[in-house]
């Protein structure tokens, strides 16, 4: 019964799960790789049901630590971009055509 947590409360730091086994924090190259391998061996099959369950759980818990990895890199672009945007702006169009 210990293990009734939500979504938010496992994974409120966007790795806690998944560094769970070795204490530190994936990447997200690191956690997409042990994605994969977890994916094999789980298309490979030859695992108990308990086995499958566990890295079903262990895949869930990277495929959250690769998206959150990517949602803050979508928000970062977002937010250069913007950025750029407003310095565009600011310039009035006058770099617009100046050079040719």
């Amino acid at each position: 019964m210990a293990k009734a947590k939500t979504d938010d409360d496992t994974v409120a730091d966007g790795t806690a799960d998944a560094a769970q086994s070795d204490g530190s924090t994936l990447g997200y190259e690191q956690a997409r790789d042990e994605l994969i391998e977890v994916v094999r061996s789980l298309e490979a099959g030859g695992t108990t049901l308990e086995e499958s369950l566990a890295l079903w759980e262990r895949g869930e818990a990277l495929a959250k630590v690769c998206r959150r990895w990517l949602d803050g890199a979508r928000a970062r672009l977002d937010a250069a971009l913007a950025e750029e945007a407003e310095e565009d702006e600011g310039e009035g169009g006058t770099g617009e055509g100046a050079a040719g």
